[in-house]
């Protein structure tokens, strides 16, 4: 099975402090993959390194099998949507899908205007007086067409309401379904990745604590190989992490959607 993410011995380190330290996992093709941990366990900065944001201190990382945003042609093949949901207050709608269309060699314009269309997005309207939800449905609508192979979202749903969470999720699984995307989102709500993840890792303390999750006929499959570590205990399903743990030896569990 390919690999869309393979890191090992992977570390970001800012002077003392080690933001994600000795990460080696293998994160398989096809599939929505949730990285759950409270703040600060390094959530954010593992997709960061992904997308080529961040500098690796220690280890290795390969996305699609080359140097995270090595050139153009590596750039294109990664969509990638930021915790705050990024779009430019000052343009339109229409300037995004304009701007998107300018900066990505793959872009789907067709994708794009069904999609904003669909979503009722006002293309005259500028993206700073759209609500939250709306502002990340754009956003989301900019990272899909542009035709990636693997969507990084990194705490997509955090600063909506309930309502405009699940409607995200819903509209997110949709597109994956459509065009067969490799996902990889975190969040601190257990709940919300339980919904439409495959699988999850688990990181806590800055370190890959667990994962879990179904492969065919209900198997975990072996390509998710998070590095083991003694004293792991099983957490509850379900809650909020953003309570952040203290002690990096503070194990916790992971959990996976029931199978049906």
């Amino acid at each position: 099975m390919t690999a869309v993410i393979e890191a090992n011995g992977l570390g970001k380190r800012y002077r003392r402090l080690w933001a994600l330290a000795d990460c080696t996992l293998s994160i398989p093709a096809g599939h929505v993959v949730g990285l759950v941990g409270p703040n600060g366990a390094g959530k954010t900065t593992l997709l960061n390194l992904a997308v080529g944001l961040l500098a690796p201190t220690a280890g290795t990382i390969e996305v699609l099998g080359g140097t995270p945003a090595a050139g153009q042609a590596q750039l294109a093949r990664v969509g990638f949507l930021a915790q705050d949901a990024p779009v430019y207050g000052g343009l339109s709608v229409a300037d995004h899908l304009k701007l998107g269309a300018h900066l990505n060699p793959a872009w789907d314009a067709t994708l794009a205007r069904g999609r904003v269309g669909r979503l009722d997005l006002d293309p005259s309207q500028e993206a700073g007086t759209l609500s939250g939800g709306q502002r990340a449905q754009l956003a989301l609508t900019l990272a899909v067409a542009k035709r990636p192979e693997l969507l990084v979202l990194d705490e997509p749903v955090a600063s909506l309401d309930p309502l405009a969470r699940r409607e995200f999720l819903q509209d997110l699984m949709e597109a994956v379904a459509e065009h067969e995307l490799s996902v990889v989102l975190s969040s601190h709500l257990v709940a919300d990745l339980e919904r439409v993840c495959d699988y999850l890792i688990v990181l806590v303390g800055s370190r890959v604590r667990r994962r879990a999750g179904r492969g065919p006929a209900g198997h975990a499959p072996p390509a998710v190989r998070p590095k083991p570590r003694p004293g792991l205990a099983a957490g509850r399903a379900g809650g909020d992490l953003r309570q952040p743990h203290r002690r990096a030896d503070h194990a916790a569990g992971a959990h996976h959607r029931p199978g049906p």
